[in-house]
């Protein structure tokens, strides 16, 4: 069946405009934009949502944070709080935002801040004078400039195939990832061959100073609750529910099957805030399962003992993982000189 939103194809064509136009001023430094002297790795991606960037963000602080200090910044999507936030252990999502929770829940010692406003953002967590500061879901913040991109796109939703919006989940032509330093493919099949690699390289294709790598999901084989941790296995013995609030579960729909987990799936849209119905429902039931990223607005609506997640982490192909961490190390190090 034709995708119906292709009739919204003349609607792209008057976007497709305004962002070029908006970053050819950019390019030629009519709008002005601000770079800065300590190290700035920006995350994003091309597409709407569900390439992996918060994953990516905390491979990125487990190779930094041992000897740098690391500071973060993000936008702290659906938020109720206003400006610049520095974000607390305890903080609620509604403050927040979920996955900044999720960063300094799982990284105490990293400064890890919200702001919509980048620029602004920079300019406070630079009185906290950290080494490097990584910029999460700001591929399209051009009023400021990274040192180093990180371009996102998950196989199976190559930028290559996507129209801009809103026919298609483009935030910007697919030009735009001249601008990175890197393209990851992520949430590869983990036996994903060289051959099938090359053909992706050449759909890309990649400028002469890019390197592109592959990535996976990888999951944990234990899940973790306020009360401990225990293994997957073990959730068998209780009649568990999954409930989702992410762009795309289907990576971890799979990854349950194939351990013989079907288990009722409540799916709710990406950074969905749950209703009080909702909640009461799901008290209901006998245990839940779910990702990091909702375990952050559940955890202290659903008591400790039925709510676990499940954690992720990027795992790169081949001899991706050595090459990818020499090249953030040698920008960061070059920097600091």
């Amino acid at each position: 069946m034709p995708n119906p939103r292709k009739l919204l194809y003349p609607f792209s064509l008057i976007y497709h405009g305004v962002t070029r136009v908006r970053n050819k001023l950019y390019d030629n430094n009519i709008l002005k934009f601000r770079s800065y002297d300590l190290p700035v790795i920006a995350v994003g991606n091309l597409n709407m949502g569900g390439t992996g960037k918060s994953p990516m963000i905390e491979f990125l602080l487990r190779i930094l944070n041992e000897h740098l200090k690391v500071a973060t910044l993000s936008r702290g999507y659906k938020r109720e709080s206003k400006g610049f936030q520095l974000v607390a252990e305890s903080d609620s999502v509604s403050k927040s935002g979920d996955e900044p929770l999720q960063f300094k829940n799982k990284y105490p010692d990293v400064i890890v801040a919200v702001d919509a406003d980048r620029q602004e953002g920079i300019r406070e967590l630079l009185k906290f004078k950290p080494d490097v500061i990584l910029l999460d879901d700001a591929f399209q913040h051009r009023k400021v400039k990274a040192g180093f991109y990180i371009l996102l796109t998950a196989y199976g939703d190559l930028f290559v195939d996507d129209l801009i919006l809103p026919a298609g989940n483009l935030r910007e032509s697919s030009s735009g990832a001249r601008r990175a330093d890197v393209i990851i493919v992520t949430k590869c099949p983990n036996d994903l061959s060289e051959a099938e690699q090359k053909k992706i390289c050449n759909r890309l294709k990649p400028e002469s100073h890019q390197a592109v790598f592959f990535s996976s999901i990888k999951y944990s084989d234990n899940v973790i609750s306020k009360v401990g941790e225990r293994s997957l296995e073990g959730l068998k013995s209780r009649d568990f529910v999954l409930v989702t609030g992410i762009a795309n579960p289907a990576p971890l729909l799979e990854f349950l099957k194939s351990k013989n987990f079907q288990p009722k799936h409540y799916k709710f849209s990406d950074h969905h805030n749950f209703s009080k119905s909702e909640l009461e429902q799901l008290q209901q039931e006998p245990a839940i399962l779910t990702t990091e990223k909702d375990y952050m607005r559940l955890r202290d609506k659903i008591p400790a003992e039925k709510l676990y997640y499940l954690p992720i982490e990027v795992e790169f192909l081949e001899r991706g993982e050595k090459q990818f961490t020499e090249k953030i190390k040698l920008y960061v190090n070059k920097k600091e000189v």
